[in-house]
């Protein structure tokens, strides 16, 4: 499991754990002193023994560090903003497998709809459902959860990405696989967009189309809109990792 600390909390030799993990290693993990931690500030793991407890902190020594290396293709998920236990379950997953980003969408076949005050409240909870899951996936970052967007939002931040993919179930003469056929592992900036429990909308379809998307099939079956962001990364990131 990796702690994640800002770089105020850490010295040249020194790290100081703080709020909820001080609890977390001391009476779940029940670790003591001179056991080995590893921490993570801005991409650099740090390996650390504790060598000693405080009510509100947990002082750690810095024995190694190691900068992280990502070989991995940068996957944002664009997903239709759904009910939310499905979208915790995206982000809990998609943490996992290592993506990159999420960004929830209202579109216009969203059973969901949030007021401002409730979208605060929901992307501090899914921020947080992402740092625990990277913590118990050892991950060296955390999945970062964007402010929800617009369908319009979303359609003018698409060209910034090598490659666009949007699971269509209307689709049916185009395959992931035919799209990853044709890529070279030097694609590192992937966008995928999966719509909410409704599906995406015929002239949204259209519109991220014509924004460069590919439209894509993943098969014979429908998948519900928690399981293809999944499918879909675990199949990109097994085909392109370097």
């Amino acid at each position: 499991m990796n702690f994640f600390v800002n770089k105020k909390q850490v010295t040249e030799n020194e790290i100081y754990v703080i709020n909820s993990d001080v609890n977390h290693i001391k009476n779940v993990l029940r670790k003591k002193v001179g056991d080995i931690i590893f921490i993570v500030c801005e991409k650099i793991v740090y390996k650390c023994e504790i060598i000693d407890f405080y009510d509100e902190k947990v002082h750690c020594k810095i024995l190694e560090k190691t900068q992280s290396s990502n070989d991995e293709p940068r996957i944002t998920i664009f997903q239709g903003l759904s009910k939310a236990d499905k979208i915790e379950y995206v982000i809990q997953k998609c943490t996992e497998l290592g993506v990159y980003k999420i960004i929830p969408v209202e579109m216009k076949r969203c059973v969901v709809r949030l007021d401002s005050k409730d979208k605060d409240k929901k992307i501090e909870r899914w921020k947080k459902i992402a740092e625990v899951a990277a913590k118990q996936s050892q991950r060296d970052d955390v999945l970062k959860i964007e402010n929800i967007f617009s369908a319009t939002e979303m359609y003018s931040s698409l060209e910034k990405y090598d490659l666009v993919i949007m699971a269509y179930e209307k689709e049916n003469k185009i395959f992931l696989k035919d799209i990853l056929k044709t890529l070279n592992k030097e694609v590192s900036n992937i966008a995928v967009i999966v719509g909410p429990e409704g599906g995406i909308d015929d002239d949204e379809a259209k519109e991220i189309v014509s924004h460069g998307a590919k439209s894509v099939s993943l098969g014979k079956r429908i998948l519900r809109t928690e399981t293809a962001p999944i499918v879909i990364s675990a199949i990109v990131m097994y085909e392109l990792a370097k």
